[in-house]
């Protein structure tokens, strides 16, 4: 009887541990695994694409010791390029533009079955993708980075306009200058008919009207312009006051990122008929012998110009903004991005109110004591 109990009682602690182990192994310890009925979902395996290994120039044949794989996510593979294993049909292809090492191949810098490597032209227009269009954009040293683009860099440009406030029946700023108001006059003794043409209201004239002494109208003296303003209630008073603006209008300035991860076809002019050179090929620096024959060697030319790789709609919207800059209406500067960045950010116009809200700038507040003298530029000392 006694030893009847002692196993029950070993039995039921026995119970007990085996419960114990398999809460512990269910719930507490990690997974290493999918739970039963789990479904598990395979991680992508990237794909072997070809890049060029090294400088390859428009017109060279290619060969395998040019071409190499380079593991890539399948989710971010182009249209156009080549796995690894069609090495063996790229043997002998013509490449259409200049490739720089680094490149993943794409069937567009290759010549297709029947077409030929243009011979004539411009060296340059083999150099645009299809579908895209280069254009030449102004720039000062600021303007340009202090010169430091080449062509080859990817750049961003950046646009800065002015705005104003204009009359829509006018098209001119805002506020509107006040005119004449003219009304029939007396009658005339002669014909009994009114003078249409006689002064009856003048807005900011000096003298005109009707002379009060003898009835007859008078040709004002000065006509000085006024500027249409507006009427306020002062507050202390409770009359009415007409205000005119103390100055021009201000204009509104607002910076944006315009276009992002623009390709630089060249800085400065191209070489004219006669001073062709090779596509890539550095202006030859001359010798001491040339520079002790001619004197100094002359000073490089700052560029004033710069030509860019952009879609046909943004050539457009660049050709726009050239003609506002030419007037001062606008204003464009680039900034240079790194080499292996191809990233596009969404950026935010800059305005005042940006300005102030973004980086927590306070306005001033109105203090009855000020700094003597009085500042009104700013200048460093």
């Amino acid at each position: 009887m006694r030893r009847g109990r002692v196993f029950f009682f070993l039995a039921f602690i026995l119970i007990l541990g085996l419960a114990g182990v398999l809460i512990v192994y269910r719930f507490l310890l990690p997974r290493t695994g999918p739970a039963p009925g789990e479904t598990v979902t395979p991680t992508p395996q990237p794909i072997e694409i070809l890049y060029v290994t090294q400088n390859i120039s428009k017109g060279t044949k290619l060969d395998a010791s040019m071409l190499a794989p380079i593991p890539w996510q399948e989710s971010a593979i182009a249209p156009g390029m080549f796995t690894a294993d069609q090495i063996e049909e790229l043997e002998g292809r013509i490449v259409k533009y200049d490739i720089a090492a680094g490149t993943p191949l794409v069937d567009s810098f290759l010549l297709k079955e029947n077409e030929q490597l243009p011979s004539a032209g411009s060296p340059w227009a083999l150099t645009i993708p299809p579908g895209m269009v280069a254009v030449s954009i102004p720039v000062n040293r600021i303007a340009n980075v202090s010169y430091a683009p080449r062509p080859g860099d990817h750049i961003n440009v950046i646009v800065n306009l002015a705005f104003v406030d204009v009359d829509t029946d006018f098209q001119s700023a805002l506020p509107n200058h006040t005119g004449l108001a003219l009304s029939s006059g007396p009658p005339n003794p002669e014909t009994g008919a009114p003078d249409p043409l006689t002064v009856g209201v003048a807005s900011l004239a000096l003298g005109g009207g009707v002379n009060a002494e003898t009835g007859e109208p008078q040709t004002p003296s000065r006509l000085e312009i006024g500027i249409a303003g507006k009427t306020i209630i002062d507050p202390v008073l409770g009359q009415a006051l007409y205000v005119v603006p103390s100055e021009r209008q201000r204009p509104r300035f607002v910076s944006h990122m315009l276009l992002q991860d623009v390709v630089v076809l060249q800085v400065g002019d191209f070489p004219l008929p006669g001073q062709e050179v090779q596509l890539g090929q550095a202006t030859p620096t001359p010798s001491p012998d040339e520079v002790q024959q001619g004197g100094q060697a002359p000073a490089p030319t700052a560029p004033d110009v710069i030509t860019l790789i952009v879609r046909p709609q943004d050539a457009l919207t660049l050709n726009f903004i050239m003609m506002a800059q030419s007037k001062m209406a606008a204003q464009l500067s680039l900034v240079l991005r790194s080499a292996n960045d191809n990233s596009r950010e969404n950026v935010l116009p800059v305005t005042l109110q940006f300005l102030l809200e973004q980086y927590q700038i306070p306005v001033p507040a109105r203090l009855p004591y000020s700094l003597n003298p009085r500042i009104d530029e700013l200048s460093l000392p």
